[in-house]
């Protein structure tokens, strides 16, 4: 099984070489979630925190660069493999401090490590 927290092989992560994916339109696999707010790319917690907008009632939603599929530079998407319900269920994110929090990481972590799995991405 993949590392939730790193990017795919063959999801276009350049590695190194990455450039911003802020500003880029999330997609789930029935529709589009939101927007790249900012995104982290520290070695082990590679994720991606995404402006849901009105969607989710303006929440921000963090998600592992391991749910990620595909990264489209020319289209400026990223898609993730998973619904927009399973991506709202997902453990709720409220503060920027959770993006260090090892406790709301590990929650969030293993709950998309689930849906990986289950979904066999």
């Amino acid at each position: 099984m993949n590392d939730i927290w790193a990017y795919r092989p063959g999801s276009g992560h350049r590695g190194e070489q990455q450039e911003s994916l802020t500003g880029f339109t999330v997609e789930a696999t029935d529709g589009v979630i939101g927007q790249v707010d900012r995104q982290v790319d520290q070695p082990g917690r590679q994720h991606l925190v995404v402006d849901t907008g009105v969607w989710v009632f303006g929440r921000s939603v963090l998600i592992p660069a391991g749910a990620v599929t595909r990264i489209d530079r020319e289209a400026g998407t990223v898609t993730v493999g998973h619904s927009k319900e399973q991506v709202k269920d997902a453990p709720q994110f409220t503060t920027d401090s959770e993006t260090t929090d090892p406790a709301y990481l590990n929650e969030v972590g293993a709950y998309y490590a689930t849906l990986n799995r289950d979904t066999e991405l």
